[in-house]
């Protein structure tokens, strides 16, 4: 039994589109696998221990041999899961200095798919820096989706950081990542074998 951990981003949710379909692919295709989705906290300050308990509390996740899909924030985490634990990541437009990007989310938020309020405050972005692995070990464990129109962030951050990595980047699209579902087969290629 394989396990993956898909990480969402912020604002977003286990519901979400791409957490679906990756859900309804291995399920249909892979049967074997585990896939854990877990409700990231929209408090920055709760996530680290949030992530660390996860693993923790389920042994398959332990064993050195992580395998990872984060979106957004969820590639910024899995980066630093990653480098931390060590295994395999799929990133999908991920963030690569968020702490940058949140200074303009500083104040009151929706999560518009749980509803929760929350706040962002000023000291979140420590939070978040704390998190950020400054250098990558083996880019070869990376498979970086990337599409040039993403509105939310500038792909070309993310191009120069895992520049050595497996880097798909596709012309158009947006942050959503337009065509995920047809990228599946060589996400799970990636992270299975």
């Amino acid at each position: 039994m394989q396990h993956i951990l898909y990480l969402h981003g912020f604002l977003s949710s286990p519901k979400s589109v791409k957490a679906q379909a990756t859900k309804a692919y291995l399920k249909q295709h892979h049967p074997d696998v585990t896939l854990h989705t877990p409700e990231l906290s929209n408090y920055p300050s709760k996530v680290e221990a949030q992530l660390l308990s996860l693993i923790e509390a389920t042994p398959a996740l332990q064993n050195g041999d992580l395998r990872l899909i984060g979106s957004s924030m969820g590639g910024y985490l899995s980066t630093f899961l990653l480098e931390k634990f060590g295994g395999k990541a799929v990133l999908i437009n991920p963030a690569v200095r968020p702490y940058e990007l949140l200074q303009s989310f500083i104040g009151s938020h929706q999560n518009p798919y749980s509803g929760e309020q929350f706040d962002i405050v000023d000291s979140d972005m420590d939070v978040i820096k704390a998190l950020e692995a400054t250098s990558i070990k083996d880019a070869s464990k990376y498979r970086v989706m990337l599409q040039t129109n993403d509105e939310t962030l500038d792909y070309r951050l993310a191009e120069e950081k895992y520049v050595n990595s497996h880097l798909v980047i596709e012309q158009g699209g947006d942050h959503s990542f337009v065509g995920y579902e047809d990228h599946l087969p060589a996400i799970a290629e990636f992270l299975l074998k």
